[in-house]
């Protein structure tokens, strides 16, 4: 799962189907490593514009899933981050995917970084088109931050995604988006991914290329 796949579900998506993480096999353990030119999160680079190694572990079992996710960063004296989630996940008769669930960042060198997002999400998949978007809410930030995603199938390999994403409360409420495409081999995942925000005095918010190489475990 982690910020840089799951938020925003573009990734999940050009799959040609909403998946949201309780997608894994009733009662199974995954993992996931990846390693990418940048970690950037909502248009923003969390480390310092440097190629960050990921990883996470996910349990799934019915409508219930939870995990764990980290990260190398480097931003506000911090320079790991640790995320923890769970929540539910299904789809109803008609189609429509739906998740709910709630997610901590936890910096363990930088505990005055910690926050807490509850999110909820719908998605639905028309042939090889997804569209999707999320609503999360910090109770302690008071920022409320929406994105919308589309996704293309055009293989059982490769796909085509586009996210927008904006902040509707609070942190000067910029928006930024992102354009990717991935492809599927048998033994790793690459995603190629342009990211561009609408702040201009941040150096860290610039547009820029992102290559990632993924693998589940």
């Amino acid at each position: 799962m982690g910020k840089m796949i799951s938020r925003g579900l573009a990734l999940a998506m050009i799959a040609g189907a909403f998946t949201a993480p309780a997608a894994i096999a009733e009662g199974e353990f995954s993992g996931n490593v990846a390693l990418t030119t940048d970690y950037v999160w909502r248009g923003f680079s969390q480390n310092s514009e440097n190629p960050s190694l990921q990883g996470g572990f996910d349990y799934a079992n019915g409508a219930f899933y939870a995990g764990t996710w980290a990260a190398i960063v480097d931003f506000g004296g911090a320079n790991m981050e640790l995320d923890l989630y769970g929540g539910f996940a299904g789809e109803t008769e008609a189609g429509l995917a739906w998740d709910i669930g709630v997610i901590g960042y936890v910096y363990p060198d930088a505990d005055d970084l910690d926050f807490l997002e509850i999110y909820g999400g719908l998605g639905y998949t028309f042939d090889a088109v997804s569209v999707g978007g999320y609503v999360y809410v910090d109770p302690d930030n008071e920022t409320v931050y929406f994105d919308a995603s589309a996704g293309f199938s055009a293989t059982d390999t490769l796909g085509f995604d586009v996210t927008a994403g904006t902040y509707l409360d609070g942190f000067d409420e910029y928006s930024n988006f992102s354009l990717g495409a991935t492809l599927s081999t048998e033994y790793v995942d690459f995603d190629l991914r342009v990211w561009g925000t609408d702040v201009d005095d941040d150096e860290l918010a610039d547009e820029r290329v992102v290559l990632t190489v993924s693998r589940s475990l």
